[in-house]
């Protein structure tokens, strides 16, 4: 278990909640600027326009009457995600993986009913897992096909890495593995694996799995440190340039390997949670500090991406 006195994660730099919107999300991120990173549909509009990779779009459902058509639509493909457009937390994300007669198989393996499918489609309309509980749409795409390095460190799901961006430079990194307790989503309240990532070498470090520390997956028993992240540096790259494309200065991107075409923006989040810290035994605080004292002077991605790697990762 991890236990600290308030003194303690204090002298750590261990950023809190309040902390975190005072300072910085409300300090940082004009609310005018909010609607393109929690509308996943404009996510992915300005992500295109940038030339970035995000999962391809199959559809969207925006009243209840299309929820008739759905299982016809559903029919030319045989795997796919169906998310809210401002969903938050990988609350009501639905990964089918395939079909076993008229049913769909999730990634947990548990058949879905057209019914039941139908059911939660109509959840996400309403706004049940909308950011505000406001009426929503859902967003029907590509399934992401994970690296095959990620075999043994993921449970039937699509691990994930976040990258915290504050005035364009990287601040800290995690990987996010699925679990069984997780029911394969790379979602930590949902019990999947936060593995912290050294921003220099792309490389894992420690890993927290509810609230213990391990060194191997509690499903596949295989090593979760000392594991290489493909494309690294691209991903690093892909995060400080949404810095630029958002105008936001503090903000995470979620993103994804996918096995045939690579590094893929996920989604962004104008208020990334604080659990990276606990991933990373690693405070925030003082890494935002140093990044605020020489902002002025990192004028291009590169200048940010290199104080990154030799300026912030040396303070794990």
């Amino acid at each position: 278990m991890i236990f600290a006195t308030p003194r303690q994660l204090r002298e750590a730099g261990v950023l809190g909640i309040n902390e975190r919107n005072c300072n910085y999300t409300l300090m940082h991120n004009s609310r005018s600027l909010y609607p393109l990173v929690d509308d996943k549909l404009q996510t992915k509009k300005i992500m295109l326009e940038a030339g970035l990779r995000v999962p391809e779009l199959y559809g969207v459902v925006e009243i209840e009457h299309q929820i008739s058509e759905l299982n016809s639509y559903l029919s030319h493909y045989r795997d796919f995600v169906i998310k809210p457009a401002q969903g938050t937390g990988g609350d009501g994300i639905i990964v089918i993986t395939g079909r076993v007669g008229d049913r769909y198989r999730k990634a947990s393996g548990k058949l879905m009913t057209s019914q039941e499918m139908g059911h939660q489609v109509s959840n996400i309309l309403s706004g049940l897992y909308s950011l505000g509980g406001h009426n929503d749409k859902a967003i029907i795409e590509y399934r992401v096909k994970f690296d095959p390095v990620f075999d043994p460190i993921s449970f039937q799901g699509v691990p994930d890495v976040r990258i915290i961006i504050f005035m364009g430079v990287p601040v800290m990194a995690m990987m996010r593995l699925p679990t069984s307790a997780s029911d394969g989503k790379a979602n930590l309240h949902q019990g999947a694996i936060g593995a912290g990532v050294d921003l220099a070498t792309g490389i894992t470090m420690t890993a927290v799995f509810k609230n213990d520390v391990i060194d191997r997956h509690p499903d596949t028993n295989a090593p979760i440190t000392d594991v290489q992240v493909p494309h690294w540096q691209e991903l690093m790259d892909i995060a400080a340039r949404c810095y630029e494309l958002t105008g936001l200065g503090y903000f995470g991107v979620d993103m994804v390997l996918d096995k045939n075409l690579g590094p893929m923006v996920l989604e962004m989040n104008a208020r990334p949670g604080l659990n990276i810290q606990i991933a990373n035994r690693m405070g925030l605080s003082h890494r935002l500090e140093l990044i605020r004292t020489h902002a002025a002077e990192l004028k291009t991605v590169g200048e940010r991406l290199e104080f990154a790697r030799t300026s912030i990762a040396p303070l794990d």
